[in-house]
């Protein structure tokens, strides 16, 4: 039998993980997809924290119009400008096991736009 989506994903991600991992100087962008929303954080896996994070459920971002990319690309700027608050300039892209395609390409570009580097 074949793998189902899920765990083709998380075979991708277990990968990925291997090679991406954050520190508090650099902290890994990790991005999470479900068919609505779409989440992102900055993580130190060092400490196991959280410094940032932004998503489209954020009430400004939920209250705007848009397609979904477009979502993408505003979660992608608050979570950089919350970033560049924190004093973060730099950080390690972590896609999640997801194509770099579509809306994760979006939320990356976004974050870009709002002064992040990787």
């Amino acid at each position: 039998m074949g793998l189902t989506k899920n765990e083709r994903r998380f075979r991708i991600k277990s990968r990925i993980r291997k090679v991406v991992s954050g520190t508090e100087a650099r902290p890994r962008l990790a991005v999470f997809r479900s068919n609505k929303e779409i989440y992102a954080q900055l993580v130190d896996d060092v400490t196991g924290k959280t410094l940032v994070a932004a998503s489209s459920r954020d009430k400004a971002i939920a209250s705007e119009k848009g397609t979904k990319s477009e979502k993408a690309t505003l979660v992608g700027k608050a979570v950089a400008d919350r970033a560049k608050e924190a004093g973060i300039e730099t950080v390690s892209f972590d896609r999640g096991g997801y194509q770099y395609h579509g809306r994760v390409k979006s939320l990356a570009e976004g974050a870009r736009e709002g002064g992040l580097k990787f």
